[in-house]
């Protein structure tokens, strides 16, 4: 069994990232939390004040013999609008930007150039402009954030659907 490894990914509200990574076979934890601000320890008080630099992330424990972080970063672009860099559908601001925080050289080359493939296929008309950046300390969100979808299953549905996400989700993913 190959060692585990981890993948960090910010694509707006954390709660909405979570379950598509969950349901992966070879994913082990995906924990919401916030990193690349400069606060240790922040709350999500204070990450959604805007003032401690951080975004809301999730954190992704995987064994890469089953599933590899191409795959996961395929998966992210499919949860986000990469053509918008001030948030995620109706959460705005830099605690909800889209990020790919890599831990690796490795890591930042398979992002970077699916980045480009993605930029380069057409798919949307406007330029992807996530982020990719050097993974900084991650910090868990609070116990009532995770595995919110499973938690507050028919909260979490309405707030996909009201936010906007699972209609550009379904309009520029199905397809495929």
């Amino acid at each position: 069994m190959a060692e585990s490894e981890k993948a960090i990914f910010a694509g707006g509200c954390f709660w909405c990232m979570v379950q598509p990574f969950d349901e992966q076979p070879g994913i082990q934890s995906v924990v919401s939390g916030y990193t690349g601000g400069h606060v240790e320890n922040p709350t999500y008080r204070q990450v959604t004040s805007g003032k401690t630099g951080h975004t809301e992330a999730v954190e992704i424990t995987y064994d890469p013999e089953i599933v590899s972080y191409k795959d996961l970063v395929e998966i992210y672009w499919r949860q986000t609008d990469p053509t918008d860099a001030g948030g995620q559908f109706a959460d705005r601001g830099d605690s909800y930007r889209p990020v790919i925080f890599y831990n690796t050289p490795e890591q930042k080359e398979i992002a970077e150039t699916s980045r480009k493939e993605l930029d380069e296929s057409g798919k949307f008309k406007q330029p992807i402009v996530t982020k990719i950046e050097e993974a900084k300390p991650f910090y868990p969100a609070e116990e009532y954030h995770q595995d919110f979808h499973k938690k507050e299953s028919a909260y979490y549905k309405r707030y996909s659907i009201g936010s906007g996400r699972a209609g550009f989700i379904s309009k520029h993913w199905d397809d495929e």
